[in-house]
């Protein structure tokens, strides 16, 4: 037989032995928040019970890996990337219909009555239900009095992080829900004697923290049970960064530099760079106590998945810190990479996944995209790590400008049409594809062309929105470009570098697809049947695209595509990280399209 064309890499790096656990074989998954789903057992939101239909519809549509968003409690806002916890689960994905002691007749008129208040119907998410959820768990906990003896064990094996958590969760509800940096000195401050005190008085509300964590842990372990007896194999998200108002921070403030915020730096993208305001990480204090805060982390998500994303790979290279006095006004502008030497870069972010590497069976996968230095794919190459490969950016951005072959996808990657940031690829298609970002475009302007002059003979109007400017077709050559602009060409590279990326490029993706016919605007199941496919069959040894693009091959969605997106970056909305599928799993067992995508993977080879 042939060999394998994965082995001969992955089957001699620092990852050998995580690959040939799962297999080094090219694979078809899915991602999709938890929040996104339901079932007719669930209330208000998907919980860990669902994931087992999940895991039947992976069975029907032929696909072997599920990718999930971060599972971490979140806060005020559920980002799931700005969690209260690297370690405690969001309790609002508990499921009722498996916990002990649960009187399920005397429940069920309350579970009913909040179907009916929080309705799965809306498209999206009302967090409101996490309150009640709460109240009901409460009463629940209360029958029993106390922690169940089959918590013991996992009470003694999470010793380094459940007790912390559960004081930060108690603390933070006696102090009226504000930040550890605003409690009591005593609290804030950790005084020995202030916390003893305080956990005597407050036992039941800390073992019902205790109680509410054990219950998730177990019905997670369960559904990855379920998943890996099927065949199917579980991806969790480590994000890189914790929130401040952590109980990660304020039970190790020494593994953090507290006086900078994280972000990024100006860029053709954000005149003024990006401050996320998470704290960064002191990595020397880490490394002194032998790097256990982030073995811990990963010691427990083993318990979850068979594969871990690494958010934001770059930032254990460097990372962009901004003074935390800094005014918020001037965003990520007065910051400085940490490290500062480039020099530097390599060495510091080998030695952390090596680390990693060593202290975990889960294979790694790495999101890298955007722009970062030279050391950080030739350290995912050497690793065996994956990084992330997403159609609309996999271009030859300065010959052709045009799309690359689905065998010129890298083969260390994972193949996908979108991302939990970016719109899903039917929005991409009818209204960004071919289009420049209007505010990039009026910002370039800025003392040096007049946008209102050029505008109208640059963009056609009719094919504009959500922010984004359609080239006009009469503009077809950089010199017509430049004829508007009234510019030399040595004085706008940037503008002609936009132009050349973006003009017709729908048009190059269509003649990728082989379609002879006029192009379409509108994106339909035949044109994102072909767009998966190019993914399907791309050199990747991962395929995993989101629930919603796969589900744009039914007619599930209605109106505006723009609208079924997960998360706009740089927005605070109800909108993001709450999006629901409009239909039930049980439903979506039995559509039709099932079979369909099953088909689709199989010919693809990703089984």
């Amino acid at each position: 037989m042939p060999e394998n064309p994965f082995s001969s890499h992955l089957l001699n790096t620092s990852s050998q032995k995580k690959w040939k656990k799962i297999g080094a074989k090219k694979r078809s998954g899915i991602l999709v928040p938890l929040f996104s789903l339901y079932s007719q057992n669930s209330v208000g939101i998907g919980d860990l019970e669902d994931l087992h239909l999940l895991v039947d519809w992976c069975l029907e549509t032929g696909n072997s890996t599920i990718q999930f968003l971060p599972l971490n409690e979140t806060g005020s806002l559920f980002c799931p990337y700005d969690a209260f916890s690297s370690f405690a689960l969001e309790p609002l994905y508990l499921a009722f219909n498996k916990i002990p002691f649960l009187d399920k007749k005397a429940l069920q008129p309350k579970l009913e009555e909040l179907r009916a208040k929080f309705a799965s119907s809306s498209r999206y998410v009302d967090y409101g239900i996490k309150k009640e959820k709460l109240k009901l768990f409460w009463d629940i906990f209360t029958v029993a009095r106390c922690l169940l003896p089959e918590a013991d064990n996992f009470i003694a094996e999470n010793k380094y992080w459940l007790e912390d958590f559960a004081l930060f969760k108690v603390l933070k509800d006696t102090h009226q829900g504000r930040p550890w940096y605003e409690w009591e000195d005593k609290y804030k401050n950790r005084e020995a004697a202030a916390l003893a005190a305080f956990s005597r008085e407050h036992e039941e509300e800390l073992n019902f923290q205790v109680w509410l964590q054990w219950l998730l842990y177990g019905q997670l372990q369960r559904a990855k049970a379920y998943a890996n007896a099927k065949g199917i194999i579980f991806k969790g998200d480590l994000p890189i960064l914790v929130s401040r108002d952590s109980a990660d921070v304020w039970a190790h403030p020494e593994f953090f530099k507290l006086e900078f915020a994280a972000g990024a730096p100006a860029d053709m993208y954000a005149a003024l760079g990006q401050r996320w305001g998470m704290p960064t990480y002191n990595w020397e204090r880490i490394a002194s106590d032998g790097y256990r805060y982030l073995k811990e982390k990963l010691k427990y998500a083993e318990n979850f998945y068979d594969i871990l994303r690494i958010d934001h790979v770059v930032g254990l290279f460097r990372i962009w810190s901004i003074p935390y006095a800094e005014p918020l006004e001037n965003m990520g502008l007065n910051g400085t990479f940490d490290p500062a030497d480039e020099g530097k870069w390599r060495e510091h972010g080998r030695n952390i996944l090596s680390v990693m590497l060593e202290s975990t069976s889960m294979l790694l996968c790495a999101e890298d995209l955007g722009v970062i230095p030279a050391a950080c794919p030739e350290a995912l190459w050497d690793f065996g790590i994956p990084g992330n490969d997403v159609q609309r950016w996999m271009k030859d951005w300065k010959a052709r400008h045009d799309f690359l072959k689905p065998q010129e996808y890298r083969m260390l990657s994972v193949a996908m049409l979108s991302t939990h940031d970016t719109t899903n690829w039917a929005g991409w298609w009818e209204n960004e594809a071919g289009t420049v970002d209007e505010a990039l475009f009026m910002r370039r302007c800025a003392g040096r062309i007049d946008y209102n002059a050029v505008g109208d003979k640059l963009f056609d109007p009719k094919l504009s929105g959500h922010g984004r400017l359609r080239w006009l077709n009469s503009i077809n050559s950089v010199d017509k470009l430049l004829a508007v602009l009234g510019k030399p060409k040595e004085e706008v590279a940037d503008f002609i570098d936009m132009y050349e990326n973006t003009y017709h490029e729908k048009e190059k993706l269509w003649k990728h697809f082989g379609f002879f016919a006029s192009m379409r605007e509108k994106c339909d199941t035949n044109i994102i049947k072909h767009a998966l496919r190019i993914t399907l069959d791309s050199s990747a040894i991962f395929c995993i695209n989101t629930l919603v693009d796969w589900l744009y091959l039914t007619d599930i969605f209605k109106g505006d595509s723009y609208a079924y997106r997960i998360n706009t970056p740089g927005t605070i909305s109800d909108k993001n990280w709450s999006l629901r599928i409009p239909i039930p799993l049980e439903e979506l067992l039995k559509y039709k399209v099932c079979g369909e995508i099953k088909k689709m993977v199989v010919a693809s080879g990703r089984v």
